[in-house]
């Protein structure tokens, strides 16, 4: 464990909203003794933490950033001429040993851009995977990758497994986790090309690898990681996203349909909200970006001051149990996998 408590990043100016809910977030997290670093309009962020009459003794800072990533900005354009934007200093900082992680809820893509050629990946990592944390009928559930890279290789699944099964044991506290891989059958042999190729590489690791998953099995809580590439994780994540909500509306308009269903629900308030805290993707944060030298949570545009200030609490795990280093450890045991790298093709 560090001798002091982690020091986060958070990219203050990135999201929907902004500034307002970044340090707020921020403000929480070092009440509960987490050292924060705000970065962007240094004015704007000193207004912001005036505003909230924060107590001088926090452990906050703030590092000025001239400029900011516009949500719909091309992330190419966005490295190469925004050297001085809020995401990229913040990434710095954690470059020089300033902090250790960050929390943005900017442009993912930006984001991710910054993670990669600032942040740096851990040898031997070709492609960085997004992390989705998610609800079940039991535990929660990791799914990698849901959205950094919608082509993958076999090789890069392989990889992906690896980095959710520390995931889920240092953040989520699993001891040995069942690794499923995502296809349209549960038989050896279902899936496309690069389905059955990867099957075939996870059975060559020592990872508690349970074979083909299907969509259906991701929330029945009897796995904790999913594999897939970021094309279908990405659309698996925004469906269950949309599903929660939109069951939830209906079961609020139904609720409120009839006498005797107000007063059910009136009853069964607790059950209710315990149900809607455990579909609300607030619980978990953000993305972490796994596979870079040190952590960087992706959250939600339209992220509110809960998945804010939980993405800065996981980002603080991360770094405490040094997760960085048993990914890299995890990924340099498994040298049986090199030989199928996109190198040695």
């Amino acid at each position: 464990m560090p001798e002091t408590p982690p020091r986060i990043a958070v990219d203050a100016m990135g999201g929907d909203i902004g500034p307002r809910i970044n340090v707020s977030a921020a403000v929480q997290a070092a009440r509960e003794g987490i050292r924060i670093t705000l970065v962007g309009d240094a004015e704007v962020l000193r207004g912001e933490l005036a505003r909230l009459d924060a107590p001088a003794g926090l452990a906050i800072d703030i590092v000025h950033a001239s400029q900011v990533v516009d949500m719909d900005e091309k992330p190419s354009e966005a490295l190469r001429r925004k050297k001085d934007s809020s995401i990229q200093v913040a990434c710095q900082l954690v470059k020089e040993g300033r902090a250790d992680g960050v929390v943005s809820a900017g442009n993912s893509g930006a984001s991710v851009a910054c993670g990669i050629f600032v942040l740096g990946r851990i040898k031997g990592v070709e492609r960085p995977a997004l992390a989705s944390i998610m609800p079940t009928e039991k535990e929660p559930i990791v799914l990698i990758d849901v959205g950094a890279n919608v082509d993958s290789k076999p090789f890069h699944l392989a990889q992906f497994g690896i980095m959710g099964d520390v995931l889920a044991r240092d953040v989520l506290g699993v001891d040995k986790p069942r690794v499923g891989l995502l296809s349209i059958g549960e038989e050896e042999g279902k899936g496309n090309v690069v389905v059955k190729e990867a099957f075939d590489l996870f059975k060559k690791t020592s990872l508690n690898f349970v074979g083909n998953v299907e969509g259906r099995d991701i929330f029945s809580g009897d796995l904790d990681v999913a594999v897939c590439d970021g094309f279908v994780g990405n659309i698996c994540l925004k469906l269950s996203e949309g599903l929660a909500r939109s069951f939830g509306r209906v079961l609020k308009r139904e609720l409120k349909r009839h006498m005797l269903s107000r007063m059910g629900a009136a009853l069964s308030m607790r059950s209710l909200k315990n149900f809607a805290q455990m579909l609300d993707y607030a619980e978990y944060g953000g993305a972490p970006l796994l596979g870079l030298k040190s952590i960087l949570i992706v959250c939600h545009g339209s992220s509110n001051l809960k998945a804010v200030t939980n993405a800065i609490r996981m980002a603080a795990t991360y770094v405490e149990r040094k997760s960085h280093e048993h990914l890299a450890a995890e990924l340099t045991a498994h040298t049986e996998l090199a030989q199928f790298s996109r190198h040695k093709a």
